[in-house]
Formats: C-alpha cells, sequence, structure tokens
C-alpha cells in the first residue's frame, strides 16, 4: 500500500510548483521532500514529475495519484472534523470560499444569521473564483465553497465527491448608459449592439465566456475593449460610453445611478449560484447547517433581485 504521507509531499510539490517550495509548506528539507518522491517513484515503478524550466509539472501517472491522495487527503481531514463536532454545534471551525458578489448579496447575511444561532463555531471566508474554490474545497482547504455557473455554457463533468445544493437562479442583464437610445426599452436583442464594443470578465473565465457565448448566439462575434473581474469597474466602462456587458442580479445591488439594465431577448442567459461541499456523510453539521441559511438566503434574495430589475 501506498504511503498517504509520500502522495501528500507529491501533491505539494504539485501545487507550489518546486521542490523548494514544497519543503518550505511542509517544514522539511529539501532533500527530504526529494527522497519522499524518489521512493515514491520507485514504489509505482513510474515516473511522476517532469523537471521543467518553468518548475516541476505532473506526469498521467503523477496526476492520477495526486487526485486519488487529495481524495484520501480531504476525507482523514473530514473523520477528524466530524470526531469534534460529535458534541454539536458548540465548537470547531467552517471554511468558506465565495466570490465577491455572493459575498456581498448572498452569504454576508448570511454569516450574520449563522453566528446568531451558533456563536461558538469560528467562521473563516476566502475570496475565490469557482476555477479556484472547488479545488480548494477537493484538497479540504476550505469546507463550503460557493460557485457559479451559467446554463449557456457546456455543463462540467460531475464530481462525485462533491455535492451541490442550488441557491439562486439569476437572469443576466444588459447594461446600458441611463440616456441610450434603447434605455427606454422593455428588452434588448444583443444583435442591436453588434457593431459596438463589449466589455467581459478577464479571460479565461467562465464569465468571459458567457458574454462571448451569448452575442455568439445573436449572431455575431463581440469586439472585446476590456476586461476586468470587478463589475464595478465594468460598470464604470459602460457609464462611460466604452462599451456594454451583462451583469446577473446579484450585481445590480450596487448599480450605477447613471445606469440602468435591460432584459436580454429572445432569452434571457442565467446564472446559478451553488453551495458545494463534500459529500454527504463526508461534512460537518456546521457546513449543513450554513448550507440552511444560505438556501434560505437566496429565496429573500431571489425575491429582491426581481424589484431590481424592474
Amino acid at each position: 500500500m501506498l504511503d498517504l504521507r509520500r502522495l501528500h509531499v507529491l501533491a505539494e510539490v504539485a501545487r507550489r510548483g518546486s521542490f523548494s517550495a514544497a519543503a518550505d509548506s511542509l517544514y522539511l528539507s529539501q532533500s527530504a521532500v526529494s527522497q519522499q518522491v524518489a521512493t515514491l517513484e520507485r514504489e509505482v515503478g513510474l515516473s511522476l514529475l517532469e523537471r521543467t524550466s518553468n518548475g516541476s509539472k505532473l506526469t498521467d501517472a503523477g496526476q492520477t495519484l495526486v487526485n486519488h491522495a487529495e481524495a484520501a487527503i480531504a476525507r482523514l481531514e473530514e473523520a477528524e472534523q466530524e470526531v469534534a463536532a460529535i458534541a454539536g454545534l458548540e465548537g470547531g471551525e467552517l471554511r468558506i470560499a465565495s466570490f465577491p458578489t455572493a459575498s456581498v448579496g448572498l452569504l454576508t447575511e448570511a454569516l450574520s444569521k449563522f453566528t446568531g444561532r451558533h456563536p461558538s463555531v469560528r467562521l473563516s471566508v476566502t475570496e475565490a473564483e469557482p476555477e479556484e474554490s472547488l479545488p480548494m474545497l477537493r484538497a479540504a482547504e476550505v469546507d463550503l465553497a460557493i460557485t457559479f455557473d451559467y446554463t449557456l455554457l457546456p455543463a462540467k463533468e460531475d464530481d462525485r465527491d462533491i455535492d451541490r445544493a442550488l441557491l439562486l437562479t439569476e437572469s443576466m442583464h444588459v447594461a446600458l448608459p441611463r440616456d441610450h437610445p434603447l434605455a427606454a426599452s422593455d428588452g434588448v436583442d444583443l444583435a442591436d449592439l453588434a457593431d459596438e464594443p463589449w466589455l467581459c470578465g478577464a479571460r479565461p473565465s467562465s464569465c468571459a465566456e458567457l458574454v462571448v457565448l451569448a452575442c455568439r448566439e445573436a449572431g455575431f462575434e463581440p469586439r472585446i475593449a476590456f476586461e476586468s473581474d470587478e463589475y464595478t469597474v465594468l460598470q464604470g466602462y459602460v457609464a462611460a460610453g466604452l462599451g456594454f456587458t451583462l451583469l446577473p442580479d446579484l450585481a445590480l445591488q450596487g448599480l450605477r445611478p447613471d445606469l440602468v439594465v435591460r432584459p436580454i431577448k429572445p432569452q434571457t442567459p442565467n446564472r446559478r449560484v451553488w453551495a458545494a461541499t463534500r459529500a454527504k456523510g463526508a461534512r460537518s453539521q456546521a457546513t449543513e447547517a450554513m448550507v440552511d441559511e444560505l438556501r434560505a438566503t437566496g429565496d429573500r434574495v431571489a425575491d429582491g433581485a426581481l424589484k431590481l430589475a424592474a
């Protein structure tokens, strides 16, 4: 049987990109890290790392081992958390990763209500997009990740180790300057803005993909003028007449007064917001309780979003 500690060392080298960085992270000498990886390679009879000018990269065999190692390490950490949670919600820690608009429009209220009910549970929040937070969840670096996806984009392959609870389904809206000719319309066909510059999230990202694909669905290839992961920045660009973009419901709570949003015709794309956790039976009572709070908050936010978009 492979030594889980050696697998953990291999995973850390892959994550950090070098033996020296992994050694620092694990509080080991660099030679000790090299010996652990070399021993593991002898045990499996295959090379697990490629040493390149850009750092250490996993081979196919190494990637396979790391995938299983991270799942095994996560399981052990979950076991420790479950043992600590036997006493209920009278202690322990709940680590959350969330993307910015969800943190402002969804998570803040849920955290407040959770703390009122379970003051002994320590809470921590890390800001991360789904591309970052889901790997953190798989590696047991967080207990809950608030993520999103778009119905217009191809679905990602399901992860057998992760459960998702739907918190909110948002509509996407076209953001326009208040004095734009289409600002008074009851909906906008994106094709009417085909010759205009467009704004999107920093690429590569699903936010950027959504804007590009929505425009393609309308029959044109958008000319992307500016990119930003901050909706407040994108709103500033739109207000300055530099282009157009799509905003989800959660971003409307901070909508600039000199902008309006309009539905997309003939069909509005949706963004789905999820609470992602490790599979049932492998998560703490605190995680379960936070998911319940987030679901309840999502219902309230959905009602408010309808009024904001009106």
